[in-house]
């Protein structure tokens, strides 16, 4: 399951901004990756008054950062149109600039992660893992499936 971290700095982020950015983010994960929606989960930060700093001096412009930590296994072509449309949605979301927006993908081995009590599938193994899943597991994924 990816984990995106969202991190704001220098403003508040309202909670329907929230959703709104975690839908895209969840969206965006979906498409390009083809992995199901409930694998994506999106966490929410935000940096307390002057704990930025960049070059040593204090930020003070509102800055927006995501961390996706995902399966690794996939190819550049599809890492790259992952990390572009993930900084275009939160670019379109948050009404912040390209400038405002930093997005880091950090690939992890499947067999290195374990959520929702099992070992995760290397990507494209989903639909073989879910099998092997308990009826009350795949019950509750089904409901956080779009």
């Amino acid at each position: 399951m990816p984990t995106y971290t969202v991190t704001n700095s220098n403003f508040n982020l309202t909670s329907k901004q929230q959703k709104n950015l975690a839908e895209g983010i969840t969206k965006v994960h979906n498409i390009v990756t083809g992995a199901n929606t409930y694998f994506a989960q999106v966490i929410f930060n935000k940096t307390k008054k002057n704990n930025h700093f960049m070059g040593g001096k204090k930020v003070k412009e509102p800055s927006l950062f995501l961390h996706g930590q995902i399966r690794a296994g996939r190819s550049k072509k599809i890492k790259d149109k992952l990390i572009v449309d993930l900084r275009n949605v939160l670019i379109k979301r948050s009404k912040l600039n390209e400038t405002q927006i930093w997005v880091y993908i950090v690939d992890l081995p499947p067999s290195q992660m374990i959520e929702y009590g099992a070992v995760l599938p290397e990507s494209g193994k989903e639909k073989e893992w879910f099998k092997n899943l308990s009826t009350k597991l795949k019950k509750k994924l089904s409901k956080l499936e779009k």
